[in-house]
């Protein structure tokens, strides 16, 4: 099938074909008044619940109850070591080695985590580059950092979409690099924004951040799960992520990092806790303890894993891995082109996320003419459900793991009906 059709018949077909179809049954659907599967399109905010993330959940309440203080080792998944379970997993999903990832804390705690041992000012190179609409999360943590080292906030370095325009183009942000790039100790860019869609090209990014001297690290809350990545090969310094939304672990769910293999042997400072010491002096609590972290990003760990937040992304990834990233990327692009395909035969409607399927992920962000925030309430009482973003977007996130086409289809049918009454 290589063009899209706006009859439903052609929806129905390409569901049909679909070679991923199966994961839709691996995931609980929310439901409407009348008990139909509501149409969830926004798992760029809060990915679905899979089946089995209840059943690894009861397992690991199953051996708390049986076995207290000894499922640490007895456990059917020994709980002492249950990180480790994820490592694989995680790193076939961003493009690394197993060592290089780990799943912990929340996303802003990691950044914090790494910010420590990757933000080192000095001399003239004491700027973060950040893009002009950073995630606010993002923009409180930098800034919190410069005003720590007593630098102040102006040592932020803005990148921003030329006038007119609501997209960063990578050819600015490679001059910008290659002109001030020896001002600039960290870059710290948005993979997929969260606002717009828009996916950058991280490998020329990384490329141009190395050129000009700079580390350089990604926000992958918005990718990881939802884009290819190969962040070993890209050379990337550090990123980190969230998993509540793509990677469909759960409200709050434990994050993850990555850090290049290359600055595992380097003495970087940090902020130390137990759970990152070396396991093989991890429990000689002598009154003055050493902290020697473990190689690897288990390194930057803090405290011991939370079992029960960990469980559903487990869950996750073994979905991630039955279906291959390359096959969901195939399917999302697909996804979105023929969301992108039927909105644009709307009017009073426009797509702000980049046309190009490779410049985006699964969210499609609509500028609506007017009324946005109503729009969404109007959508969701005909149970399609999206999210708003001030001041004018509806943002729309088929997920190639449980969305369909035919899905799209009804969308795009219940925005038009409603575009057309105002």
């Amino acid at each position: 099938m290589s063009g899209y059709a706006p009859e439903e018949a052609w929806a129905r077909e390409a569901d049909a074909c679909d070679p991923v179809g199966w994961g839709r049954t691996e995931f609980a659907l929310p439901a409407g008044p009348d008990g139909a599967p509501l149409l969830y399109l926004c798992g760029n905010s809060l990915g679905l619940m899979p089946q089995r993330a209840r059943a690894l959940l009861d397992s690991e309440l199953a051996d708390w109850a049986r076995l207290g203080v000894e499922g640490h080792f007895a456990a059917q998944r020994p709980w002492y070591g249950y990180h480790a379970a994820l490592r694989e997993p995680l790193a076939r999903l961003v493009g690394a080695l197993p060592h290089e990832v780990v799943a912990m804390n929340a996303l802003t705690i990691n950044l914090h985590l790494l910010l420590v041992s990757f933000y080192r000012p000095a001399g003239r190179r004491v700027k973060v580059l950040i893009e002009e609409a950073a995630f606010p999360s993002d923009a409180y943590a930098v800034a919190s950092h410069l005003e720590a080292r007593g630098i102040g906030a102006d040592a932020v370095m803005v990148a921003r979409p030329r006038p007119g325009e609501s997209l960063l183009r990578i050819e600015d942000l490679e001059a910008l690099l290659a002109e001030r790039g020896s001002e600039i100790a960290v870059v710290w860019l948005g993979a997929v924004h969260y606002y717009t869609g828009q996916l950058l090209a991280l490998e020329r990014l990384s490329r141009a951040a190395r050129a000009a001297g700079c580390v350089v690290g990604f926000d992958l809350a918005h990718a990881a799960g939802n884009v290819p990545l190969q962040l070993h090969a890209w050379e990337v310094d550090f990123a980190v992520w969230c998993s509540y939304k793509y990677l469909n672990a759960g409200p709050g769910a434990v994050a993850g990092c990555f850090v290049h293999e290359r600055h595992h042997a380097a003495v970087l400072p940090r902020f130390a806790g137990w759970w990152g010491n070396d396991p093989a002096t991890r429990f000689q609590m002598q009154s003055r303890p050493v902290f020697v972290p473990v190689a690897g990003a288990d390194g930057w760990q803090v405290s011991n894993p939370p079992i029960l937040a960990l469980a559903p992304l487990l869950a996750s990834l073994e979905l991630f891995d039955r279906a291959g990233m390359a096959a969901l990327r195939e399917k999302s692009e697909r996804l979105t082109g023929y969301l992108a395909f039927l909105v644009e035969r709307l009017s009073g409607i426009s797509l702000l996320t980049p046309r190009d399927p490779a410049a985006r992920g699964c969210q499609l962000s609509l500028r609506v003419d007017r009324g946005a925030e109503d729009l969404v309430a109007a959508l969701r009482a005909r149970g399609a459900v999206t999210d708003y973003r001030e001041p004018d977007v509806v943002r729309a996130a088929p997920v190639p793991l449980y969305n369909t086409f035919h899905e799209v289809w009804r969308f795009a049918q219940i925005l038009g009906e409603l575009l057309a009454r105002r």
